[in-house]
């Protein structure tokens, strides 16, 4: 946590490295600031552990990065300080602002839409430090106004829809799809005080400050588009990181002896909350389906769910899961369900499946339609017919399941592998860097990626024709 001694100990360092407007870092690795608000074990889902795998992914790499994020507004949502998990060999440095009233830190900056009470410390931290400033979760960090904060390339990752929706997620009146703006009677239905600042022009103004918008997939870029958001998007994929490797002793399509049932099973992995759309699966698991549904993950909706699921012997609630857990579980996965009710960004559960070779059943919703397109690695729904015809479909045909799963495995390696989204990291950032005059950086970062470019894994010969991968620094 920031004290006192450490805003004079940032300041020290930040006039070592020199404050000069676009100072450029010495040697080859290139100096990365990722900013955002949620940070493990300071989180509560896949943005962070985003920020986290993207942070060692570079570290890895031979580059010095810094994370700098906002502990106030998770200490006051959960009224809890987690303890810190043991260090990683390449974690970044990572400086954890703390004020002494995280709700009216949280408040302040929520309200205001600027950088309040952690002002200095981030002018401290950013100002002529960086080649890279990377923004994320904003929200309670600094909002809109901290973009301009910093020197060098800055992008802004887009991770849920907060640039166009105050309740980040697009659900209007916690009930239903938003498709026409009506925010303040929305906000006070999630209860959350309405933000005065979206009246104004102020993430127009701010934006200015920004070189690269990205986010994760083509309808979240156009949602952005539908509801107003002006700057050109840039489609960015998601990755899993390669250090994640694969358990011992389980070859895909089986799932770990003595943990999952006898007979085959679906999987659904995350929170469990209305907007993840399980009430409309657990119905499907009658006594007339040939298979079992296993729930890996909790959240406040679990209650409802399971009273869904009285009397449903092929429903199994496992709670939450570690990593390795999860893979067998994949692994053995005749597929994995995201029935979402929502305008999902991209879940890292549909990476996750694919890289286990399972594939997905989907609903005809957000981004799985673009990603089914493009791998044919699973099924999508619109209604309860189809839901039950593609869970139907997977549990009477192990080989459809195997050589649905290995198209998404093939479509993993081939878009969505480390080696390859690190690669299009940088050249974005030469991309951006040159534009701006940074010839320094925009060297580094073209040299970067041309160190470990694998070649493209080809796509099975039985997988249905699907439109090329799109390039990561497409515009939207």
């Amino acid at each position: 946590m920031h004290t006192r001694q450490g805003t004079a100990m940032a300041l020290a360092m930040a006039k070592a490295a020199g404050t000069a407007r676009g100072a450029q870092a010495p040697g080859p690795g290139l100096r990365i600031a990722m900013v955002t608000t949620f940070y493990p074990p300071y989180h509560f889902g896949g943005d962070a552990i985003y920020v986290q795998r993207l942070a060692r992914a570079l570290v890895a790499r031979g580059h010095h990065v810094e994370v700098i994020h906002d502990t106030d507004g998770y200490r006051a949502m959960t009224g809890t300080t987690p303890a810190l998990p043991a260090p990683h060999p390449d974690d970044p440095v990572v400086h954890r602002l703390a004020s002494r009233n995280p709700r009216l830190a949280s408040l302040s900056v929520q309200q205001l839409g600027r950088p309040t009470l952690h002002a200095r410390r981030l002018h401290a931290l950013l100002d002529g430090r960086f080649d890279v400033i990377h923004f994320h979760n904003v929200s309670l960090i600094g909002g809109p106004a901290i973009w301009k904060i910093g020197t060098g390339v800055k992008l802004h990752m887009a991770h849920e829809h907060w640039l166009v929706c105050p309740t980040h997620i697009l659900w209007r009146d916690n009930r239903e799809i938003c498709d026409a703006r009506r925010c303040l009677r929305c906000v006070l239905r999630h209860h959350r005080p309405p933000q005065l600042w979206r009246a104004t022009d102020l993430i127009a103004r701010e934006a200015r400050h920004v070189d690269r918008f990205l986010t994760l997939s083509r309808s979240a870029a156009a949602n952005h588009r539908a509801f107003g958001f002006g700057p050109e998007m840039t489609v960015f994929p998601s990755f899993l990181p390669k250090a994640e490797a694969a358990p011992a002793g389980i070859a895909p399509g089986a799932a770990a002896a003595g943990d999952a049932p006898s007979r085959p099973y679906f999987l659904f992995v995350g929170r469990l909350e209305v907007i993840k759309g399980l009430q409309a699966v657990i119905p499907e698991f009658d006594a007339a389906m040939p298979a079992d549904l296993l729930i890996a993950g909790d959240g406040a909706y679990e209650g409802a769910l399971r009273r869904l699921a009285e009397g449903r012997a092929n429903v199994r609630f496992l709670g939450r899961q570690t990593m390795e857990e999860l893979r067998h579980l994949y692994r053995g996965a005749r597929a994995v369900l995201t029935p979402s009710n929502c305008y999902e960004v991209f879940p890292l559960v549909v990476l996750e499946a694919f890289r286990d070779s399972a594939p997905v059943i989907a609903r005809d919703l957000g981004p799985y339609p673009e990603i089914l397109a493009e791998t044919g690695a699973g099924r999508l729904f619109r209604d309860r017919d189809e839901l039950r015809a593609a869970l139907l479909h997977y549990a009477g045909d192990a080989a459809a399941a195997a050589r649905d799963g290995a198209r998404g495995r093939a479509a993993f390696e081939r878009q969505w592998s480390e080696d390859v989204v690190i690669a299009q990291y940088f050249r974005l950032i030469a991309a951006a860097a040159d534009e701006k005059g940074l010839t320094a950086t925009a060297g580094r970062a073209l040299a970067e990626a041309g160190r470990t470019v694998p070649d493209p894994a080809p796509c099975p010969p039985e997988a249905s024709p699907r439109p090329p991968c799109p390039l990561a620094g497409a515009a939207e």
